[in-house]
């Protein structure tokens, strides 16, 4: 529903921006698929199903990490260009067009399925029924070769260490310029009369609503996958650990959960900070009774007459 009312263009937003928000939407809409539908909800409920073959399932799961880097990075794409657009006047031009967005959108999907592509490699199956091999887990060997080690370094720090770190600072450095800059525009407004309305700052008050929102959920649902990576890194905690009594096992699979979490929040942050949005989603939700209604009175009319 979210990617529909935003192609429609009705939401008072430039063409820049909608791209950037569909891209973020349809990424969104893929973890869901293929993370919480096709892995957890077929592991926990449909196993042994079509999904459980080797082959689908590593596939699957390359899906899934593919998802998320681009679900990831394309927010972190989003945040930079309000930073462009809000704090670089002179590049503002140049970049914040919506052929520049479908380039920035299709290189971050193409280089999250480059850069994920070794996983569907890295999987060997469980069991073996009828010659057909079932489920997949990681091969034992490659957990002592330097180069899988060193590509899941990068793995790790591509997602989410350089994403989070990257919002944060842009996130900063844009509420830093838009303060400045109110400040300045209020001063040089004194002796403007008090009842004066400034669409300006308006403009300005919604495009940092909307851009905190959104990276801002980012932040905040990413924190513990966040603190995770960085004790696994540095204090040699391992992944996909079982004891559900020890803490960092309970911090892994909780952000794990609110990871999954956030791709679910934009369409919420959108209803709330969008009075369009809300407008197109109203008229959406109330167009069947609508419809109902008009062809309720059309066949009346035609019994009359």
């Amino acid at each position: 529903m979210t990617i529909g009312i935003l192609c429609r263009g009705k939401c008072g937003l430039s063409k820049c921006i909608t791209r950037y928000l569909v891209s973020m939407a349809v990424a969104d809409l893929l973890v869901i698929i293929f993370d919480v539908i096709f892995y957890e909800i077929n592991d926990m409920y449909f196993s042994y199903s079509f999904l459980d073959y080797t082959a689908i399932c590593s596939l699957n799961i390359t899906m899934v990490f593919t998802a998320i880097d681009c679900s990831v990075w394309l927010t972190v794409a989003f945040t930079f260009d309000r930073f462009i657009a809000i704090c670089c006047q002179k590049l503002r031009e140049k970049y914040c067009t919506e052929r520049t967005a479908s380039r920035v959108i299709t290189t971050i999907v193409a280089l999250s399925f480059v850069e994920n592509t070794p996983i569907y490699f890295e999987n060997e199956h469980l069991e073996m029924i009828d010659n057909i091999a079932w489920f997949c887990s990681v091969k034992s060997s490659l957990s002592n070769l330097p180069l899988w080690v060193a590509y899941f370094f990068i793995d790790v720090t591509l997602t989410p260490f350089a994403p989070f770190i990257l919002i944060v600072l842009l996130n900063a450095f844009t509420i830093k310029h838009i303060v400045q800059s109110n400040r300045v525009r209020k001063k040089l407004q004194i002796n403007v009369r008090e009842d004066y309305h400034d669409p300006e700052l308006d403009n300005r008050r919604k495009s940092i609503i909307l851009l905190l929102a959104i990276s801002g959920c980012f932040i905040l649902l990413w924190m513990a996958t966040f603190v995770h990576s960085v004790c696994t890194q540095f204090v040699g905690i391992p992944f996909m650990f079982t004891d559900y009594n020890d803490p960092f096992a309970i911090m892994e699979h909780t952000g794990y959960m609110l990871q999954c979490l956030s791709s679910c929040t934009n369409t919420f942050i959108y209803v709330v900070a969008q009075v369009k949005f809300r407008k197109e989603l109203m008229a959406i939700v109330i167009y069947p009774l609508v419809l109902t209604k008009s062809v309720t009175l059309r066949n009346r009319k035609s019994c009359v007459s």
